[in-house]
């Protein structure tokens, strides 16, 4: 006889219900395995892993940025997992060299603008938006938003801490205003005029184009987006991604959700609602974020991102970045 939950997975999910729960619905028809979904904000989740040890139901976490999965893994919250099939499915890059997380899609982080006040011409890296033109016309979030911290993460990685700390100095003295709200609102900033240009991920503005509300899609339509870094290092990029929680009781199941969600049909399914890039090569991109055109990505290993995340967090500090 089996265990009695056997035939379950117990998911903890950062992403929200609507974003995941129809891709869990299709796996358990197929497999027969029930999925039982938690949803919470990333933080709170890994929190409560912590809280819960041992005797945690979760089997996966599922959550956004690789910076916490990294803090996962560091906490001994997550377990290696030896699977060729996420091994085949995603690049080496986009997942850890222990087998403790794999990235599930990812997500890029370019300039946003305003055409008829910024000549595209004149831009071309995240480091040129240091130049004295730029004062005074950039939105951003704060300095506590993991999106951000993981960006300067990346710089450091490629640039070096000197390079990096003397750049974020430059960049907040640019500042339109001290960094508040989310990456939407850094959007709805540029085209109210505050500002000229914006650093937010692309599916936030592919989810406002994508609206019900029209105000919301006409706000959108009015930003233009630029890919930095071209010539060089390739835009920043990020990942949402998973892993197996070190004391998960179904664990045979959870490492069959995981390869079930590199699949060419689930990674189609997530590129398409939530407007994020498959990990998986060979999947087409929402036709949202094909508008916004193709483009060289940062090509690190993602890991470090998350190993250097306490680091850029001191360089933003030092530099005023609220």
């Amino acid at each position: 006889m089996g265990s009695v939950n056997a035939e379950e997975v117990n998911v903890y999910s950062a992403r929200k219900e609507a974003l995941i729960k129809p891709l869990l619905d299709k796996f358990a028809a197929e497999t027969g395995i029930e999925v039982n979904l938690v949803t919470g904000t990333a933080d709170a989740l890994i929190s409560r892993l912590n809280s819960e040890g041992k005797y945690s139901p979760a089997d996966i976490l599922i959550t956004t940025d690789v910076g916490r999965l990294v803090r996962a893994k560091e906490q001994d919250l997550t377990q290696a997992v030896d699977s060729s099939v996420l091994a085949e499915a995603i690049p080496a890059t986009l997942r850890d060299d222990d087998g403790h997380w794999f990235s599930l899609t990812m997500r890029a982080r370019p300039i946003m603008y305003a055409p008829e006040r910024v000549d595209v011409a004149n831009l071309s890296s995240m480091e040129a938006l240091t130049d004295a033109d730029w004062k005074g016309r950039i939105c951003i979030r704060s300095s506590s938003n993991i999106y951000n911290q993981s960006m300067v993460a990346a710089m450091l990685q490629q640039k070096g801490h000197a390079e990096t700390l003397d750049w974020a100095k430059k960049f907040v003295k640019n500042f339109a205003r001290p960094p508040k709200g989310g990456d939407r609102d850094q959007i709805k900033a540029v085209v109210s005029g505050q500002c000229d240009i914006a650093i937010a991920n692309t599916y936030y503005l592919a989810g406002m184009l994508d609206s019900a509300d029209t105000a919301e899609q006409k706000i959108a339509s009015q930003v233009n987006v630029f890919w930095p870094n071209q010539g060089d290092r390739g835009a920043h990029i990020n990942v949402s991604g998973a892993a197996v929680t070190k004391s998960a009781p179904n664990r045979g199941n959870a490492v069959k959700l995981l390869e079930y969600m590199v699949r060419k049909e689930a990674q189609a399914w997530y590129a398409e609602t939530n407007h994020e890039y498959p990990v998986l090569d060979g999947v087409e991109w929402s036709e949202t974020l094909t508008q916004f055109g193709t483009f060289k990505a940062e090509d690190i290993p993602l890991h470090r991102v998350g190993e250097l995340n306490a680091e850029a967090v001191k360089i933003m500090d030092k530099a005023g970045w609220k």
